[in-house]
């Protein structure tokens, strides 16, 4: 892998794992439309989640869309929530040459937005309205805090270790037959070089979105599912 790439990677395997559960929800469909359609006429005996005009006007999604999302959701998590085993769970299914539960634990911290150990459907909502319809700036500043760990406001180069980490635990050892064992610390050397602009050992949030607005890879992996939905 080309070390300039990482940041491309990264970035394009959180946007791959939300199409990934999307699938696996049988959303992403050739007939969106006429889903929808079904899935209207069975409103009426369907549990409608509280405050959908408030995630409406909250999201980047029509209420239509929104229905049938959760429609989805209700049928793979009929509790209305879901734990970090079945984050797990997915992401197993669909890199199954590797280990993603470290990955997937990292991911679900990220989506449990109040570090209580679950994701609701509103925060799976919100989430995937970002990154799927966000702006720029929202879809880097939702990838940065994925990044930081410890929510400090900086990402070190231990945290960005553990990331990388998990991202070569979970793409396998088929994807990289002739890995060093130091290419992910080659990878973090060269996330900070391009990132830490004052060189003080950490990157803000600033400097994250400023060094990944100069880096067109990046932008374009950015803009890669906007129309999924």
């Amino acid at each position: 892998m080309n070390l300039e790439g990482l940041e491309m990677i990264v970035v394009l395997v959180i946007i791959v794992g939300f199409v990934k559960v999307l699938e696996n929800m049988g959303l992403l469909e050739d007939n969106f439309e006429d889903k929808i359609e079904d899935e209207l006429e069975m409103t009426t005996v369907c549990h409608r989640p509280e405050g959908l005009e408030q995630l409406e006007a909250q999201t980047n999604f029509t209420k239509r869309e929104l229905q049938v999302l959760y429609r989805g959701f209700k049928n793979e998590c009929p509790s209305g929530v879901v734990n970090e085993e079945t984050f797990k769970q997915i992401y197993a299914q669909f890199f199954p040459h590797g280990d993603a539960s470290m990955y997937a634990h990292y991911l679900f911290n990220a989506f449990d937005t109040a570090q209580n150990g679950s994701v609701k459907f509103e925060d799976f909502v919100m989430a995937l309205s970002i990154l799927l319809r966000g702006t720029v700036h929202e879809k880097l500043r939702w990838t940065f805090n994925l990044y930081d760990i410890n929510k400090d406001g900086c990402i070190n180069k231990e945290e960005m270790m553990d990331i990388v980490k998990a991202i070569y635990d979970m793409m396998g050892k088929y994807t990289y037959p002739v890995l060093k064992e130091d290419a992910p610390r080659q990878h973090v050397e060269v996330f900070f070089q391009k990132m830490d602009k004052n060189k003080d050992g950490v990157v803000t949030l600033d400097e994250f979105i400023e060094s990944c607005q100069e880096d067109d890879n990046i932008m374009r992996s950015l803009q890669l599912f906007e129309n999924v939905m």
